[in-house]
C-alpha cells in the first residue's frame, strides 16, 4: 500500500480488493460497494454473487458501468457448491492486487475499518476485525453466538491452531499471495458450503503466520434483506471446527 495521509477520505487502496460476497443482498450492496468507491481511492471491489433471485446482479451492473472498472461481478449462478466460503475463496483467486478484505454485503460491517485493515497488512499476513460488543442482539442470538465461540476457541486451543478473539467474525484481510497458496493447497480442507471462511483459514495457517487484530463496536443492524443464519451453518461451522 503505498503512504496514507490518515486524515485524508480519500487515497490510495490501489493495492487493495474487497470482496463482498452475496446472495439477494439488492437493497444493501449497491450501498456498500459506492461508499467503499468514495472512501478509499483506488480500491478494487469483486460482489461474488451466489445466485441472486432479487435483483442484485442488475443493480452491481449499473455500479460497474460508472466505476471504471473497479468493481467486477462474480456470477455463481450455476456453480455446482454454493456457499458464502465458496464464493469468497472463488473471488480470491482472480484477485490480482497485493491485498485482500472480506466483508459481507449486508451493511452490518463498518466499511470505515477497511482502511485500518488494508493499513494494517502492510507488516502483517492476516489481520482480522474483531467485534468488542453487539449491544442489538436479542438474548437468544446472544447466547448462541456466545457458545459457539467458546467451543471454536476451545477446540483450536486444545489443537494449537491460532486463535482470535472474535473466532466469529467474517471480516477479515488478507495477504492475497498467502490466501491464493492455503486454497490451491488445501482445496479439501474447506467447508465449502459454509460461511466461516475464517475458521477454515486460521485452521490451514502456518504457526509462524503475522496475524493482528483491530477492535471495532459498531456492528449495524441488517436493514434490507434477510439473515442466511440457520441451522445449516451452525452444522458447518462445527465441520470446520473439526476437520
Amino acid at each position: 500500500m503505498k503512504s496514507i495521509d490518515r486524515c485524508s477520505l480519500v487515497d490510495d487502496f490501489s493495492d487493495l480488493t474487497v470482496i463482498i460476497p452475496t446472495l439477494n443482498e439488492k437493497e444493501n450492496v449497491p450501498k456498500l460497494a459506492s461508499m467503499l468507491l468514495k472512501r478509499y481511492g483506488g480500491v478494487r471491489i469483486v460482489v461474488s454473487d451466489d445466485g441472486s433471485t432479487d435483483g442484485t446482479k442488475a443493480a452491481v451492473e449499473k455500479l460497474i458501468r460508472s466505476s471504471k472498472n473497479r468493481v467486477k461481478f462474480l456470477d455463481r449462478a450455476h456453480k455446482s457448491v454454493h456457499g458464502l466460503t465458496a464464493s469468497v475463496l472463488d473471488a480470491a483467486l482472480l484477485v490480482n492486487t497485493k491485498y485482500i478484505v472480506v466483508m459481507d454485503g449486508d451493511m452490518q460491517h463498518p466499511f470505515e475499518k477497511v482502511g485500518e485493515i488494508a493499513r494494517a497488512l502492510e507488516g502483517n499476513d492476516l489481520v482480522i476485525a474483531s467485534r468488542i460488543k453487539v449491544k442489538e442482539w436479542g438474548i437468544g442470538r446472544r447466547v448462541m453466538s456466545k457458545c459457539m465461540s467458546v467451543f471454536v476457541y476451545t477446540v483450536f486451543k486444545l489443537r494449537g491452531r491460532r486463535t482470535c478473539s472474535d473466532m466469529m467474525t467474517g471480516f477479515f484481510g488478507i495477504n492475497t499471495k498467502l490466501f491464493k497458496s492455503l486454497i490451491t493447497k488445501n482445496r479439501k480442507s474447506f467447508v465449502y458450503d459454509g460461511y466461516k471462511v475464517l475458521l477454515d483459514t486460521l485452521r490451514l495457517v502456518e504457526p509462524d503466520t503475522k496475524i493482528k487484530e483491530v477492535y471495532y463496536d459498531t456492528f449495524h443492524i441488517r436493514k434490507h434483506g434477510k439473515s442466511k443464519l440457520g441451522m445449516n451453518q451452525i452444522v458447518n461451522t462445527i465441520r470446520s471446527t473439526l476437520m
